[in-house]
C-alpha cells in the first residue's frame, strides 16, 4: 500500500513539474522574456500609467448605522471563478488519486489508476487557473477584503483628515506636472529628445540581449536589472539557446508617468513595437517562435537617474494588460 501511495504521489509531482514547464515556455522571448521585471520605486506595485493628484476637498464622513466605517464587500466575480476552478481541479485531483490508489490496491477496489489523459487534463486546468489569476491581477487594482481597513476605510480616513495632511490619491495624467518638477533640476530636458533616447536604448538593449552580451547591457541598466539579465543570459548560454530578434520596428513611444522620489527622477514610457522573435539552438535550428510571423507588443519601460542632468538607466519593464 505504501508503494502504491508513493506511486500516486510521484504522478502528482509529475503533474506539477509539467505545469511549471508549460509556464516557462516563453521565458526567453525578447528582452525581459515578455514578463514584468525590475523596480519602479514606490510605484512598483501600482499599474504603470497611474499618476497622482491632490485628494478631494475635506468632507466629514457620514457615519454608518453602527458608527463604524463601511466595509468594502469583496468582488464576487473573481472569487466565484477561482472557487469554481479550484473546486473542479480539487475534485479531479481527489478523484484521480483515489482511483490511482484504489486501482493499485487489488481486488475489492476496482479502477484502472491514473491515466496520461488525466495528468495532461490536470496540468491544463492548473495553467488555466494561473492565467486567470495573472490576468485579473494585471488589470485590476488591489482590493481589500471586508475588514474595514481596505479601500472604503482608506477613503473614509482620507475624508476625515484635513487636506494639508492628506495623502495623494492615484489618478491619471500628471505627466506635465512631473515634467515641470523634473525641469527644475534639469532645465534643458526635452521630451522629444528623451523619446529618441528611449528608442535608441530599446534597440541597444534588444541587441545586447540577442547577443547575450551583458557587458554591452550594463551601462544601460540599473544594478537590479543587471542581475535579472545576468540570470537570463546565463540560462540561455547554459541551455545553448539564442533568442533572435529581427525587423524590429518601434511604432510609438509615449510618456505615461514622470515623478521624483528619494533623489531620483523616474520616467515611464509606453512602447508599442513589433518584431520577429524566435529562439534557435547554437546551430541555428528554430526551437520556438516564427521567422516569418511578427510579434506585436506594448510594454512600459521605466528609466531612472539621480536628479539632474545625469544618465538614464532602465529600471523596470512592465507588460501592458
Amino acid at each position: 500500500m505504501k508503494r502504491n501511495f508513493a506511486k500516486a504521489f510521484a504522478l502528482f509531482a509529475a503533474v506539477l513539474m509539467l505545469s511549471a514547464t508549460v509556464l516557462e515556455t516563453s521565458a526567453h522571448a525578447r528582452a525581459a522574456g515578455g514578463r514584468s521585471i525590475g523596480s519602479r520605486g514606490s510605484r512598483s506595485y501600482s499599474t504603470p500609467g497611474t499618476a497622482y493628484r491632490q485628494s478631494t476637498p475635506y468632507q466629514q464622513p457620514a457615519p454608518s448605522p453602527m458608527g463604524q466605517p463601511q466595509m468594502q464587500q469583496p468582488s464576487a466575480g473573481g472569487g466565484f471563478l477561482r472557487s469554481m476552478a479550484g473546486g473542479i481541479a480539487g475534485g479531479l485531483l481527489g478523484g484521480m488519486l483515489f482511483r490511482g490508489l484504489a486501482g493499485a490496491g487489488g481486488a475489492g477496489y476496482g479502477g484502472g489508476g491514473i491515466g496520461l489523459f488525466e495528468i495532461i487534463l490536470l496540468a491544463g486546468i492548473g495553467y488555466m487557473i494561473y492565467r486567470m489569476v495573472r490576468r485579473r491581477r494585471s488589470t485590476t487594482p488591489l482590493q481589500s477584503v471586508s475588514t474595514g481597513y481596505g479601500s472604503q476605510g482608506y477613503d473614509t480616513y482620507q475624508q476625515s483628515v484635513p487636506a494639508s495632511y492628506r495623502v495623494e490619491e492615484p489618478v491619471r495624467d500628471d505627466v506635465q506636472t512631473g515634467l515641470s518638477h523634473l525641469r527644475q533640476m534639469d532645465p534643458g530636458f526635452d521630451e522629444a529628445r528623451f523619446k529618441d533616447q528611449v528608442m535608441d536604448n530599446f534597440f541597444r538593449i534588444q541587441g545586447g540581449w540577442m547577443n547575450r552580451d551583458l557587458q554591452a547591457l550594463s551601462p544601460l541598466l540599473t544594478s537590479e536589472m543587471q542581475g535579472v539579465f545576468r540570470e537570463d543570459i546565463e540560462r540561455l548560454l547554459r541551455e545553448g539557446r539564442v533568442n533572435r530578434l529581427e525587423n524590429i520596428a518601434v511604432r510609438s513611444v509615449e510618456l505615461a508617468e514622470v515623478w521624483q522620489e528619494a533623489g531620483q527622477d523616474y520616467v515611464t514610457a509606453l512602447i508599442y513595437a513589433n518584431l520577429l522573435d524566435y529562439t534557435t539552438d547554437e546551430r541555428g535550428t528554430v526551437i520556438e517562435g516564427s521567422k516569418t510571423e511578427p510579434v506585436k507588443f506594448e510594454e512600459y519601460w521605466t528609466f531612472t537617474r539621480p536628479v539632474g542632468n545625469n544618465a538614464w538607466r532602465l529600471a523596470a519593464i512592465n507588460q501592458r494588460g
